[in-house]
Parts: structure tokens; C-alpha cells; sequence
């Protein structure tokens, strides 16, 4: 078992390490305030080339894999939560779109067709390009299949097949980076009568495209800068060179690769980080306008070391989980993403406001990071398919050999 990251893991780290202190952490408060989206952050990402940290290097990218993706994701999250949470968003969409459909079983033909397709996306990330995942509706309508664990969801937004692509209806919500992304990597449902996994499909949505448009306000209590509005598909007509995945394999590889969804728990992890650490900054008064020194601080010591031990202890266990991420993984590893994804939302809110008591009632003021922690931190149980009550539903089912496949029951 490997403890430690490679060289290529340390210096990529190092990077967004560095980005987060340097650059986005100074900003955030801005961009929290104004509820605004970081395109100052999305800038130094394409300098520094992360945008295509998951683009595989033969297309010009820097080839990180899942494991280290999430490594990265949780150096940036402590500069600033909104911009790593969006930035997962773009990432999955890189992931998928490469090494994660490489693992997925494919005809000879549509693998050629595949590689043909993402080519010409990959190289336009590398060049600035990065994308949102609308993936979320508001009014789940529409044919379901239960035999599928995740992903077998109601699906309202469909595409009608027409002559050279799709003209696509449908309203999305909470979709990050709302106006602020060229492209959206958008699920959709081809209307028709074959089964419900052969007609999911996933098309690049240029912003601009007639019929595209974000409406609504976006006045949240966390998480103010991912910019999060609703996105309304009018009869969107999409190319068939549009398609991120082939026809079908959306859908299968929900399923093939829960682990999709343990990527947003490292921005978690990473607010647990900044947390622990502005508390600490505070109570040694190194944080400016900290009281100098803070009268306490011995006092509040077993409290600093009971953070710790969360932060630590959840670590360890998220760690472990997305080493073991793959296509088709085991039952016992999904199980232990899914236990790793509880324990993050779960700790983040509990470390985030203990950070809080620990430093008194002026840590509670705005003027401080630690309350827009706590507050980005409650968007934690609100990352589906593996809220809570979902994983915890799914884990016990699967214990008990109830749901009969890997990918546990309920939808995503």
C-alpha cells in the first residue's frame, strides 16, 4: 500500500497549494460578498494549465488520473471553496470524457468515433476551454428503470433525433458555473422506444447556443461564487459531433463508476484544512486583527486536538477510497467510498463550526474567513447521489445483500 503520493502527485499538489494561498485565497471573500463567479481564479488555472490537469498528455494535457485529481482538488478548496467545487465540475467532465471511458466496454467502431470526437475537445481545453455539468433537475419527469442503481433517474430534459444532431427541451437548477462556462456537458434522454440506458446521452452545450438561457437569482447561503442558476434548454439543436460520451454510455457508466461522485467530498476536505488551520492562525495571532495573544489558547487546546482527529481520520478514510476507484470496483470498496463520503459531510460541519467556538464571538464576524467555512460547508450533505440518508440506505442494502448489484439502489 502505497502512503505517499508520487513525484508527479507532490508536484501538482505543490501547484495548486500554491494557487489557493497565493491567488485565490485573497479573493474569496470578494467573490463570496458578491456572490460573483472567479473568473480571476479560472484565469490563473489556465495559466498555470490545470484546466487540463485530467486531459491526457497526448492531447497536451497534464494526465492526472482520478486519485490525483482529488488530491489537487483539496489544496485548491483552501484558497477557495466555490472555485474548487466548480472546478470538479469541469474535471469529471475531462475524466469521463478519457480514462474513464477508456475502462468502459465499447464497440471497435464507437471507440474510434469516440476518440475522433473527445480529441477535438481535449485540444480546446487545453487551449482555455472548461465546462459545466448541468446534471441536477428540478422536476424529475419521464420514463425510469429500475434496474439500474444509479443513474436509473427520472429524466426530463430529451433530445428528439433529427437529421445531423438533436434539438434538446429542458430545465436544469444548481447548475454551477451558470453563464460563466463556453461548454456544459449536458445528460439528456433521446426520446424513443429502446431501453431507457441506450438512449442516454451526453452532449457539449455551447452557452451561447439559441434556446440556451440562465435565469433566475443566485442568492445563496453558501458556496456564493459557484454561481449556480438554472439553465433552460428551448429547442437547442446539438451536432452529433456534440456527443462527450456515445449514445448509452452516460448511463452505464453511472453505474460502472460510482465513484464519480466522491470527487466533490475533496473541496470538503479541503474547507476542513483551511478551517483547522485559520483557527489555529487565529488563536496564535497570526491571522490579522486576531487578538494578540489570545488569552485562552491553553484552555482550548483538547478542543484544536479533537479537530484534528477529525480531519485526520476522515482523510485517511477518503484516501483509501479513491486509491481504490475503477470501473466496476468491488462491493466492499463502493461500500467504503460511500462510508468515506458520510464521514467527510459529516466532519466538515463539525470541524468547521468548532473552528468557530474555539475562537470566540469575533469569530463569528465576516471580517474573518471562518464563518463563510462554516457556511460553504452545510452545501456538504447536499451532494447527491450520496447524501446521508441515500449512502446510508444503499450501505445497509448492499450489507444485506438486498439490491443485488454494486452500484447500490436509489438514483442519482
Amino acid at each position: 500500500m502505497h502512503l505517499q503520493p508520487s513525484l508527479r502527485q507532490r508536484e501538482l499538489i505543490g501547484l495548486g497549494r500554491r494557487l489557493a494561498r497565493e491567488r485565490f485565497a485573497p479573493r474569496a471573500d470578494r467573490h463570496d460578498r458578491d456572490a460573483s463567479f472567479p473568473f480571476d481564479d479560472y484565469a490563473d488555472l489556465r495559466t498555470e494549465g490545470l484546466l487540463g490537469l485530467c486531459v491526457p498528455e497526448r492531447y497536451g494535457g497534464l494526465g492526472a488520473d482520478y486519485e490525483t485529481y482529488c488530491l489537487v482538488a483539496e489544496q485548491l478548496a483552501q484558497g477557495n471553496a466555490s472555485t474548487a467545487l466548480t472546478f470538479n465540475m469541469h474535471c469529471l467532465t475531462m475524466l469521463m470524457m478519457g480514462p474513464i471511458a477508456d475502462n468502459m466496454t465499447m464497440l471497435p467502431a464507437v471507440r474510434e468515433r469516440h476518440e475522433k470526437l473527445r480529441a477535438v475537445k481535449f485540444h480546446e481545453v487545453v487551449e482555455g476551454a472548461f465546462y459545466g455539468q448541468p446534471h441536477s433537475e428540478p422536476v424529475e419527469q419521464g420514463e425510469t428503470d429500475t434496474k439500474l442503481g444509479v443513474g436509473g433517474r427520472r429524466f426530463g430534459t430529451n433530445a428528439r433525433k433529427v437529421e445531423g444532431g438533436y434539438v434538446v427541451n429542458g430545465r436544469k437548477f444548481f447548475v454551477s458555473l451558470a453563464g460563466a462556462a463556453p461548454y456544459y456537458a449536458t445528460p439528456a434522454i433521446r426520446l424513443g422506444d429502446e431501453p431507457w440506458i441506450e438512449r442516454t446521452l451526453y452532449l457539449k452545450i455551447p452557452k451561447d447556443a439559441p434556446g440556451v438561457s440562465f435565469p433566475g437569482d443566485w442568492d445563496p447561503m453558501g458556496m456564493r461564487a459557484t454561481v449556480s442558476r438554472d439553465m433552460v434548454l428551448e429547442n437547442v439543436f446539438v451536432p452529433d459531433d456534440a456527443e462527450v460520451l456515445p449514445p448509452g454510455l452516460f448511463g452505464a457508466m453511472y453505474n460502472a463508476f460510482p465513484h464519480l461522485f466522491l470527487s466533490f467530498s475533496a473541496t470538503f476536505l479541503g474547507v476542513m484544512q483551511a478551517a483547522y488551520d485559520d483557527a489555529l492562525a487565529y488563536l496564535t495571532g497570526r491571522m490579522p486583527g486576531a487578538p494578540v495573544p489570545h488569552t485562552e489558547i491553553a484552555a482550548k487546546g483538547p478542543a484544536v486536538a479533537e479537530m484534528l482527529f477529525a480531519i485526520e481520520s476522515a482523510r485517511a478514510m477518503y484516501y483509501r477510497a479513491i486509491s481504490e476507484a475503477e470501473v466496476d470496483a468491488p462491493v466492499e470498496a463502493v461500500q467504503r467510498a460511500r462510508a468515506a463520503h458520510v464521514t467527510v459531510q459529516r466532519a466538515v460541519v463539525a470541524v468547521t463550526q468548532e473552528a468557530i467556538r474555539i475562537c470566540g464571538g469575533r469569530g463569528f464576524l465576516k471580517r474573518y474567513p471562518l464563518e463563510r467555512y462554516a457556511r460553504d460547508a452545510r452545501a456538504a450533505a447536499l451532494m447527491r447521489p450520496w447524501t446521508q440518508e441515500i449512502a446510508m440506505q444503499q450501505a445497509w442494502e448492499t450489507a444485506l445483500g438486498l439490491d443485488g448489484q454494486p452500484g447500490g439502489a436509489g438514483g442519482a
